[in-house]
């Protein structure tokens, strides 16, 4: 087989038939999918996890049978999850490609400082070197390169530019089959649409990070970095854009948001998609001196949160609204005379669930929508703002960008 793309998609099948065969034959309970999010595409889990969901079902089994029966359940299932843990090293040893590594810094690049405060100081090779316990470095070339070195908290849209510019150099070379991206999670949503929203190759391109630094006694980090590399390398993903691989998920760029501030599972998804419909990529233009600003919506929230923007340069406003997308009626009169100057977009404050114009009234998110304020669906403020800022940079209708229902 000449074509080593065809290859590879072969192999990686035919790879994950044999996997999933292996699974059904140990019959456990603790590697079924999380059926929570639709759009989360669960990938095989760590030895680790395997044995804290182990433990769970051991717990669960005893509540409800003898202590020889729960021995017995617990010692099957302990089995069960080491055969998984076979399985899951040889598919990652027999994966294929070259994939390039863009670090940036953030919380997987980090380590504790000698007053307990954590910093990104590692660098992309001591991120990756330790990847290849499991995968074959004589089939899979990582090639990294250090292009930040960042708290995402600190990131602008010049920082996000150079991550843009950097990714769209890798995935232009034939010899590249994809691009990876470690990155602090604070931002981690607002470059990941960014991405997506300017991608205009079939290569993947995966985000990940980690909630627990470099240096903690268990980091999240490797596990989360090899979920990406199965995620960069696996044809299924090829052309359906940007992705976050976190916590054995991945995600689809466009709908994520940081879920949590703790929590190993830090992400989550407004997406009903695996591969949520997207707007035809836009030809990039830099985002570094265009202004956007988010508003926050309350009760009794004044006209001038609006006026004082435009009044300081904002280019287009996301306005954070509270429930499926509304707003009081002093801020919505100032948000319907913006929108005739500029694109103005409405959010909401809630985790879940999309805005919608449902409800009429001064504020309501229905006759804001009639006076061009545009619902943006799925997305929340963060990565509305960033395709207001796409939209500006590049002169595109702004009610383009979020038509889709992803």
């Amino acid at each position: 087989m000449s074509n080593p793309r065809l290859r590879r998609r072969v192999q990686y099948s035919a790879t994950l038939v044999a996997s999933a065969l292996l699974l059904a034959s140990c019959q456990n309970p603790a590697n079924q999918e999380d059926k929570d999010e639709a759009s989360a595409t669960p990938t095989t889990t760590s030895s680790s996890t395997s044995a804290e969901k182990t433990s769970e079902a051991s717990s669960t089994a005893s509540s409800s049978s003898s202590a020889t029966s729960s021995s017995s359940a617990s010692s099957s299932a302990t089995s069960s999850s080491t055969k998984s843990s076979s399985s899951h090293a040889k598919q990652r040893s027999e994966i294929e490609g070259h994939v390039v590594v863009l670090s940036t810094g953030g919380t997987i690049a980090s380590t504790h400082d000698d007053k307990g405060a954590v910093v990104p100081t590692v660098k992309g090779s001591d991120l990756v070197d330790p990847l290849y316990s499991e995968f074959d470095k004589d089939k899979l070339e990582l090639e990294v390169k250090d292009i930040a070195n960042l708290d995402s908290s600190a990131m602008t849209l010049a920082d996000t530019d150079k991550i843009i510019t950097a990714v769209h150099e890798q995935l232009q070379r034939n010899d590249v089959d994809g691009v990876i991206v470690t990155h602090g999670t604070d931002s981690m949503e607002e470059t990941a649409i960014a991405l997506d929203t300017f991608h205009d190759s079939d290569k993947p391109v995966v985000l990940t990070g980690a909630m627990r630094p470099f240096d903690d006694d268990d980091p999240d980090g490797p596990e989360n970095l090899a979920t990406a590399v199965e995620t960069v390398t696996n044809p299924d993903y090829a052309g359906h854009g940007a992705f976050i691989a976190f916590d054995g998920k991945v995600i689809p760029a466009r709908g994520a948001f940081k879920s949590d501030t703790e929590k190993a599972d830090g992400f989550a998804t407004n997406s009903q998609e695996k591969f949520p419909e997207r707007p035809e990529p836009l030809k990039y233009a830099p985002l570094g001196d265009v202004r956007v600003d988010i508003i926050a919506a309350y009760p009794g929230a004044p006209a001038d949160l609006i006026e004082q923007s435009l009044a300081k340069g904002a280019q287009a406003i996301v306005i954070e609204g509270m429930g499926s997308g509304n707003i009081g009626p002093d801020l919505a009169n100032a948000a319907m005379e913006a929108a005739k100057s500029v694109p103005v977009v409405l959010t909401t404050r809630v985790d879940h669930g999309p805005v919608e114009g449902i409800y009429g009234g001064a504020g309501g998110g229905a006759t804001l929508a009639d006076a061009g304020v545009i619902p943006s669906g799925n997305l929340r403020a963060p990565q509305a703002r960033i395709l207001l800022a796409a939209a500006v940079a590049t002169g595109t209708d702004a009610q383009k960008l979020f038509s889709p229902a992803g």
